[in-house]
Parts: C-alpha cells; sequence; structure tokens
C-alpha cells in the first residue's frame, strides 16, 4: 500500500463518516425547518461525493458540467437563504453561511480545474484562493475550542459562534478535507 492510498482511504474515511453524521443529523433534528435540512442534505451529497472521489478520475464520474452545476447551485443555497431568513441581521447571517457555501464552490471548481477547461494561470489563482479559504476555516473551526485560544486577546467573540465543539470539529475536519482535495490531482 503506497503513502498516497493511505491519504485516500483517510480521505474516505473522514468523508464517509461525516456524510453519516451529516445525514443522521437531517434525520433526527426536528424543528430545524426546510433551511436545516437543506443544509444537511447539502451536506450529505458532498460528503459522499468527496469520499468516493480520491479512487476516481474526473473522467470516470458524471460528467463535468453536471457536477459544477449542481455543486455551484448548492453554493448559492447558502447566502440566498441566509438573505430570506427573517432570522437576525442578514449580513451575520451570510458571514455564518460563507464558509459553507465556499466549500461547495470548490467541489463545483474540482472537475473544471482537474479537467482542464482554464488556462493554468487562471486555474492556480482560483484553487489557491478556494485552498486559503477553507484553511482558515478549517483553523478556526479546529481551534475554537483551544482554551489557551478562547481567551486570548483578539479572538473572535461568540457572535460569529459556529455551533458545538462537535458541529465546529465536523466543519473543520472537512473544510481541511476538501482544501487536500482540491490541491490533489486524484
Amino acid at each position: 500500500m503506497s503513502a498516497t492510498d493511505v491519504v485516500h482511504g483517510m480521505l474516505t474515511a473522514l468523508f464517509a463518516a461525516a456524510a453519516v453524521h451529516t445525514l443522521r443529523r437531517a434525520v433526527l433534528t426536528r424543528g430545524s425547518g426546510w433551511r436545516g435540512l437543506g443544509d444537511s442534505l447539502l451536506h450529505t451529497a458532498m460528503a459522499s461525493a468527496m469520499a468516493v472521489m480520491p479512487w476516481h478520475q474526473i473522467d470516470d464520474g458524471p460528467p463535468p458540467g453536471r457536477t459544477t452545476f449542481f455543486f455551484a447551485a448548492a453554493a448559492l443555497w447558502f447566502p440566498l437563504t441566509a438573505v430570506l431568513s427573517l432570522r437576525g441581521p442578514r449580513l451575520a447571517g451570510l458571514v455564518r453561511r460563507s464558509p459553507h457555501a465556499v466549500g461547495m464552490v470548490a467541489m463545483a471548481w474540482m472537475p473544471v480545474r482537474h479537467g482542464s477547461v482554464t488556462d493554468a494561470h487562471t486555474g492556480d489563482m482560483v484553487t489557491g484562493a478556494l485552498t486559503l479559504c477553507l484553511l482558515a476555516y478549517a483553523l478556526r473551526s479546529l481551534t475554537r475550542d483551544m482554551p489557551t485560544l478562547v481567551g486570548a486577546p483578539g479572538s473572535v467573540g461568540m457572535s460569529t459562534d459556529l455551533g458545538g465543539p462537535c458541529d465546529r470539529f465536523w466543519q473543520g475536519s472537512t473544510a481541511l478535507g476538501t482544501a487536500v482535495m482540491l490541491l490533489s490531482h486524484h
């Protein structure tokens, strides 16, 4: 077994567990409304696709146009539902939901980038920007509960809280895994 196979196995395990977690959450969480259910189902679809992605070439899956269209539409879901929400300020909702949109944009971008649809310079710029956003979100999510960082001067207040520690773990882990997948040439 090569080192690449080990990394692929770890990514598959991460995304398969995330898919099960989000699907379980969608089924068991009552009263979260249509937005919560939509969020969970989109995250389940993304995690399921990511679980099998390391083992297949882009050409093996569905046509890139369909995949790109689906995940681009999924990316629009998050800001649109924040703007249409009647809960809280819209700008705060957009900020809270933007990392989820970036993850879906990364999913829409992967078939375009790996399918050589863009020139190398543009592809590298978009991939780099998406990767930096995902890494920043992963770092924020995964370090949020570290006791020495929570009370540190300049730390982000609870007004932008991402949810409980379990939610932050899954969100940060999948953002990190998505960044790795974005940079890999599977």
